[in-house]
């Protein structure tokens, strides 16, 4: 995955204390900020999801990094007979409950706070997996992977939704601007953790996107593997199964 990329460089903790801790520092105000940051076009990707998982008529789903809930929560009038959201920050899960309760919806979502590279959950129990965002910030990439699939049922159905870097000039000029100088700023401006925006830049710069991210997905098990680039490159959506 290239250089390990950490929210605080100068934290003796490992990347997923670090991970845990910025996003509880940051969940206040993380949804409306991502709304702005995305300029609204991040719904329009979670809807494309939700689609591929409805599909599947799924009866068992696991949203992981599910934040504050809002894939998780969108996946609701999905006829299945779990949806679980886990998250490893409880800041942001927190936030999602509020969420779920406003909403009616505390018996359709589950949220849990647990780690993605070793999920409570037995083997071969979910129809469908997803995580919006959330790959990146993976302590060891390979291993949350390995956990994914162990708990995906088989034939079940594994999508990412993930920032990527568009190839293609003017977007991949202006993408680079915008997410080396802009958004850092915006980030600073609307949180109170200034190296969070900019650690969430530099991850997704770090990522392996396209090719080499369904070149992962296939050595750790995962077949029909395909990407689908979103908005000129700058997000893409994962699909495999097992």
């Amino acid at each position: 995955m290239g250089k390990k990329v950490t929210p605080y460089h100068d934290s003796k903790l490992n990347k997923k204390k670090q991970v845990e801790q910025m996003f509880d520092n940051i969940s206040g105000n993380y949804d409306d900020l991502n709304r702005v940051i995305s300029f609204g076009t991040d719904v329009k990707w979670r809807k494309k999801v939700i689609a591929l998982v409805a599909a599947q008529n799924p009866k068992a789903i696991l949203d992981i990094a599910t934040g504050t809930g809002d894939l998780a929560i969108q996946m609701a009038p999905i006829k299945a007979e779990r949806i679980i959201g886990l998250d490893i920050s409880e800041g942001m899960l927190n936030v999602g409950r509020k969420k779920i309760a406003a909403k009616n919806l505390d018996k359709r979502v589950e949220m849990i706070q647990g780690d993605s590279e070793a999920l409570p959950f037995d083997d071969n129990s979910f129809d469908a997996i997803t995580v919006a965002f959330g790959v990146r910030n993976f302590e060891t990439l390979e291993k949350g992977l390995a956990e994914i699939y162990r708990v995906l049922k088989p034939g079940g159905i594994f999508i990412v939704l993930e920032t990527s870097v568009p190839t293609k000039f003017p977007f991949k000029q202006g993408y680079k601007f915008y997410s080396g100088y802009v958004l850092p700023l915006i980030g600073k401006a609307f949180s109170k953790d200034k190296d969070a925006y900019s650690y969430l830049s530099e991850s997704a710069a770090s990522f392996p996107y396209g090719e080499n991210f369904n070149n992962i997905l296939k050595k750790t098990g995962f077949t029909n593997v395909e990407h689908q680039p979103q908005t000129f490159g700058v997000a893409t959506i994962y699909k495999g199964s097992k």
